[in-house]
């Protein structure tokens, strides 16, 4: 359930990863990205993850299913405001995708992420993906190959969580007003571009953005 904090206008969802993946969860983070986009304030939009899927949780999935789950995903982690998630607990399946795929990612104490186990290996969808991009074959190498828990020690490390603590909704609480969320979302794009973009071409980027912060602080 999508519920909103009307003093900042915070978007914030419960979910729940112990859930086989399913065409209701799509619809979860569908409508979460649909109230954001519609509302345009300033606060993050937050989700808060825990849970791991059954066994068995694969069997009779289809890989239309798997290609929407994906895609939501990714609407969420390219939204046009600030977003962050709170983790607990293990987490993998659905938990990590989200949590992988957020700006800001704070866990609580002795929470853990692992690749989801399906077809005789670790489930080799997009966190797969996330891990390797943003940590570094070396570092995620064990949890791919063998399903080895990240706990949240190895996690900080490795910059897949940002903070642990034991308050997660006091930590997210200091994110209001930090930085408006359009341009959250430009400074989140110039990151992912810059791996994979040559100075020369990303000049351009650049430089259109620090007009527009010029241009909003001659208007302030």
């Amino acid at each position: 359930m999508v519920t909103r904090n009307e003093n900042n206008g915070d978007l914030v969802l419960r979910f729940d990863g112990s859930r086989p993946l399913s065409a209701a969860a799509v619809e979860e983070i569908a409508a979460l990205c649909d109230r954001a986009e519609d509302q345009r304030e300033p606060g993050p939009v937050t989700i808060h993850v825990t849970g791991t899927p059954p066994d068995g949780w694969a069997k009779g999935l289809a890989v239309g299913l798997v290609s929407k789950w994906e895609r939501a995903v990714r609407r969420f982690e390219r939204l046009g405001r600030l977003t962050a998630v709170a983790a607990s607990g293990e987490c993998a399946g659905m938990a990590l995708d989200l949590l992988l795929a957020a700006d800001i990612r704070i866990a609580e104490p002795g929470t853990t992420l692992r690749l989801a186990w399906a077809g005789g290996g670790t489930w080799p969808g997009m966190s797969l993906y996330r891990l390797t991009k943003q940590a570094g074959a070396a570092g995620i190498r064990r949890a791919v190959l063998l399903g080895t828990p990240i706990g949240t020690d190895r996690a900080l490390a490795l910059d897949l969580i940002d903070e642990v603590s034991d308050d997660p909704a006091a930590t997210l609480s200091s994110l209001d007003g930090v930085l408006d969320g359009a341009e959250a979302a430009i400074r989140r794009q110039l990151i992912f571009e810059a791996g994979s973009t040559a100075f020369e071409e990303a000049l351009g980027s650049h430089l259109a953005a620090a007009d527009r912060a010029l241009r909003r602080e001659a208007k302030s």
